[in-house]
């Protein structure tokens, strides 16, 4: 069996581009299922709670030295095959002009929306110097963290978009929807600019030393096939073809996007991220659509997606679930174990922990 311990200790060993993580991501033959956990890096875990104290959101986000610390305590409790940055997806839309805070229990509230042009015009293009922070944040983190791989990440254009047109999050997206259908040359140019804003912000994480990227349609499940195809497929195609000389591998991942897997498997990334939805085995002939071919000519890797509250389960049904994921995965070239959405902030540490020594030991090769 490979403890924890032992799987982190062996993953810090050998290059972050050459990692179990990354070779999955790439559909190359791996020892084992990496794995690691959206929201794996926060109220989940006591040492962050108390390194959070009296912290707003947005100034921990800007704080290089806690950036780090943060993005590291996962990787030190868990023993997780990657790391992600610690940030939140409306920094960068923050940094280029929009007046925006994250209220505890609500999320990104907008004090001032975007309904017409005029409020465009706020948002400028994103520079490097405007998100230096996060490019410390990144470099101190490579150093940190040797061969363990860090993720870096951002929001895509429409997800991004419904926060600055609802002005906070929203159940029905009908200021989101009323701009597509009503001003579709408005809602284009809005995520074209929140399409440049979010490349940007990728780019300086790689230029910094992300080892893969992973970006965020929180909301795209909103959507029919059709209105993603005509109003947020190329945009989010935008941001990842940007990205397909930089090197590291491309997650895409959304919520509740099983009528879109095939649609957001043609938006160019290398991973499509699942949720618990959807079974993997299915997922992974969606995401290569009819031509059935991924990055590499023979499918495409999916990561995911044990449910999110599965963990609160007696570890039997903990320990069921966790098989049957990764068996579902082997139907796909490559498979990132993770969740089908982030870690729920009541989540026992100690569960999360179990399941990454789990999916290491039944899953070895």
């Amino acid at each position: 069996m490979t403890t924890t311990m032992e799987g982190s200790a062996a993953h810090r060993e050998q290059p972050a581009a050459d990692s179990v993580f990354v070779r999955a991501c790439r559909g190359l033959p791996v020892p084992y299922t990496p794995v690691w956990f959206m929201r794996q890096a926060g109220r989940s875990l006591p040492e962050y709670r108390k390194v959070r104290a009296g912290i707003a959101m947005l100034e921990a986000c800007r704080r290089p030295d806690l950036v780090a610390e943060i993005t590291l305590q996962p990787v030190r409790r868990h023993g997780v095959d990657a790391a992600i940055l610690f940030s939140d997806i409306v920094v960068p839309v923050a940094a280029a002009g929009i007046d925006l805070d994250i209220e505890p229990g609500t999320g990104p509230v907008v004090a001032e929306p975007v309904r017409t042009e005029a409020d465009l015009a706020r948002l400028r293009p994103l520079t490097p110097p405007d998100v230096s922070y996060v490019d410390e944040a990144v470099r101190l983190l490579a150093g940190e963290l040797g061969g363990t791989p860090l993720i870096g990440f951002a929001g895509a254009p429409f997800t991004l978009a419904s926060y600055l047109v609802e002005g906070g999050p929203s159940r029905t997206h009908a200021k989101t929807k009323a701009m597509m259908y009503g001003q579709p040359e408005l809602w284009h140019a809005l995520c074209a600019r929140l399409a440049g804003i979010t490349l940007e912000f990728l780019r300086v994480q790689v230029a910094a030393g992300v080892s893969a990227v992973q970006l965020f349609d929180s909301w795209a499940g909103t959507l029919s096939e059709a209105d993603y195809r005509r109003f947020v497929l190329p945009h989010s195609a935008h941001v990842l073809g940007g990205l397909s000389g930089a090197g590291v591998p491309r997650i895409h991942f959304g919520v509740g996007t099983a009528q879109l897997l095939t649609a957001m498997g043609e938006a160019g990334a290398d991973v499509v991220g699942v949720d618990w939805r959807t079974p993997l085995d299915a997922a992974a002939a969606l995401v290569d659509g009819p031509s059935g071919r991924g990055p590499h000519g023979s499918g495409r890797p999916v990561q995911g997606n044990l449910d999110p509250c599965v963990l609160f389960a007696p570890w039997p049904v903990v320990e069921r679930e966790v098989r049957r994921v990764l068996a579902e995965g082997r139907a796909a070239p490559g498979h990132v174990f993770n969740l089908g959405h982030g870690v729920l902030p009541e989540t026992d540490p100690e569960v999360l922990t179990r399941v990454v020594a789990l999916v290491h030991e039944a899953s070895a090769r």
